[in-house]
C-alpha cells in the first residue's frame, strides 16, 4: 500500500524545507535506511533516509523548490500502484487551507477598509487642498493631468519654487532613466537560512528590550600571550579563541549572565555554552561550543576551526546548532572598531567584539602607544540589570588584561 513521506521537520524553527539534492528517482527500490534526499532547513543541510521500503512513485518536490513542512515530499509504494488518491487528498486539503486563509484575510481586510474610510477620504480631500496651493504654470497643470502625473511630487524650478513646463519635461527624461535602471535589477528568493536569521533576529530586536555596555580594553598582555602560545606550540591560536575562553571564565563567576528567557520563566543553565557567529555565505551560523568552560584554549581553537571548515559545506548537524547560553560575535577580524549585536535566542546577552587598535594610552602617567580592544554587551533587560551587565564586563577585562588568571 502506498504512504506518503511527508516534508520533515528537521528543526523546532523550520517552516519550510529545499531539496538540494535527490538521491532516487521515480521508479528505484528504496529500502528502510536508504539516504533519500539531502533537504537544506533554516539552519544546515540534512541527511534525510527512507523509514519505508517500497518503488518511489512520484516526487513531490524538485531538486532546489521548497515546500512546507508536512506537504508531500514523496510517494513510495508497490511498483505500478495508483497513487491518484493520495494526490487527490492533498490537494483538496490544500484548497480547504488556501480558502480558510482567503477568508481571513479578506475579513481582516474589510475590517481595516471600515475603521480606516473616514481617514482616507480626509486624506484625498486634504491632498485636493494641497494641490490648489502648490504653485504652477496653467501649461504645466495641463501637461501633467494629461500624462496622468502628481503635480504634487514634482519640483518645480521656477520662481519661489513654480512649477513650469520645462520640470515636465525633465521628469519624462528622468523617469525614462529610472525605468532603464530597473532593467539591471536582479531579484533572489531568500534562502531557508536567510529567511529563519530574518524572522529570528526580528523577533529577538523587537520582544527583547536591549540594553548596551560598551567596555575599552588594553590588550598588551593578551597578545603576548598568543605571541608566546604560538612560537611554542605547532598549533596556532587566534584571539577569539583566548575571548571565548575568557567569556566562559566570566560566566562561570556570574552565574546570572548565563541564564535564558522562557516566557514565564528564567531559566539558570548549570552549563556554559557559548555560541560562536561564523559568517557563511548564505547568512550566520552559529554554532556552540558545549561545556566551554571544561575546554583549554587549544581545545576551543580546534572546535571553532571545525565549525568553520563544516559550515561552509553545510556539514554542521542540528545538535551542534542548539543549546546555546551566550554568544560571541567578532568583527574585529573585519577591522570593524566597534558594534552591537542583536541578542541570540534563547539567551540573555551576546557579546560583540571589535578589533585590536594601536594608539597612544596613559601608563604610569606617561603618554605611551599601546594596543586597545572594544567589546560591547547587548542583553535583555527583562533578564539582566545594567549593574550586573557591567560586573561581568569588569571580570571579563581583569581577566583578557591579565590572562594568567585564566591558567
Amino acid at each position: 500500500m502506498a504512504e506518503v513521506i511527508k516534508m520533515p521537520r528537521l528543526s523546532d524553527t523550520m517552516t519550510d524545507g529545499v531539496v538540494a539534492k535527490w538521491h532516487k528517482k521515480v521508479g528505484d527500490l528504496v529500502k528502510e535506511g536508504d539516504l533519500l534526499a539531502d533537504i537544506e532547513t533554516d539552519k544546515a543541510t540534512m541527511e534525510f533516509e527512507a523509514f519505508q521500503e517500497g518503488f518511489l512513485l512520484h516526487i513531490g518536490v524538485q531538486e532546489s523548490d521548497s515546500a512546507p513542512v508536512d506537504s508531500i515530499l514523496a510517494i513510495v509504494g508497490n511498483e505500478g500502484e495508483s497513487i491518484d488518491h493520495l494526490l487527490k487528498k492533498e490537494h483538496t486539503q490544500e484548497e480547504k487551507n488556501n480558502n480558510q486563509e482567503e477568508k481571513e484575510i479578506k475579513k481582516v481586510n474589510t475590517d481595516f477598509e471600515t475603521k480606516n474610510i473616514v481617514t482616507i477620504e480626509k486624506k484625498d480631500s486634504l491632498e485636493k487642498n494641497n494641490s490648489q496651493k502648490i504653485k504652477a504654470s496653467p501649461l504645466a497643470r495641463k501637461i501633467a493631468k494629461e500624462k496622468g502625473l502628481d503635480i504634487n511630487h514634482i519640483q518645480g524650478s521656477g520662481e519661489n519654487g513654480r512649477i513650469v513646463k520645462r520640470d515636465l519635461d525633465n521628469l519624462s527624461i528622468h523617469q525614462a532613466e529610472i525605468s532603464d535602471q530597473q532593467e539591471f535589477v536582479n531579484k533572489q528568493p531568500l534562502s531557508q537560512m536567510r529567511k529563519v536569521i530574518a524572522n529570528r533576529l526580528s523577533e529577538s530586536k523587537f520582544s527583547s528590550p536591549h540594553f548596551y555596555l560598551t567596555s575599552e580594553i588594553d590588550v598588551e598582555n593578551l597578545m603576548n600571550l598568543r605571541q608566546n602560545v604560538n612560537k611554542t606550540l605547532e598549533a596556532k591560536i587566534s584571539y577569539n579563541d583566548i575571548i571565548i575562553k575568557a567569556v566562559a571564565f566570566s560566566l562561570k563567576k556570574h552565574p546570572n549572565i548565563n541564564i535564558s528567557w522562557d516566557k514565564d520563566h528564567i531559566i539558570f543553565n548549570k552549563n556554559i555554552n557559548i555560541g560562536v557567529a561564523i559568517a557563511v555565505e548564505e547568512g550566520l551560523l552559529v554554532p556552540v561550543i558545549k561545556d566551554t568552560d571544561k575546554h583549554n584554549i587549544l581545545d576551543i581553537s580546534t572546535k571553532i576551526k571545525e565549525f568553520a571548515d563544516r559550515a561552509k559545506n553545510k556539514k554542521i548537524g542540528l545538535e551542534e546548532l542548539t543549546g546555546n547560553t551566550f554568544t560571541v560575535s567578532n568583527l574585529g577580524m573585519f577591522g570593524i572598531d566597534e558594534f552591537t549585536a542583536i541578542i541570540n535566542p534563547p539567551d540573555a546577552c551576546i557579546l560583540a567584539v571589535g578589533a585590536i587598535k594601536q594608539k597612544p594610552v596613559v601608563k604610569n602617567n606617561d603618554i605611551v602607544v599601546g594596543h586597545t580592544m572594544k567589546v560591547t554587551l547587548s542583553s535583555d533587560h527583562r533578564l539582566v540589570d545594567g549593574a550586573e551587565g557591567a560586573k561581568f564586563l569588569k571580570t571579563l577585562k581583569t581577566v583578557l588584561e591579565s590572562p594568567f588568571l585564566m591558567i
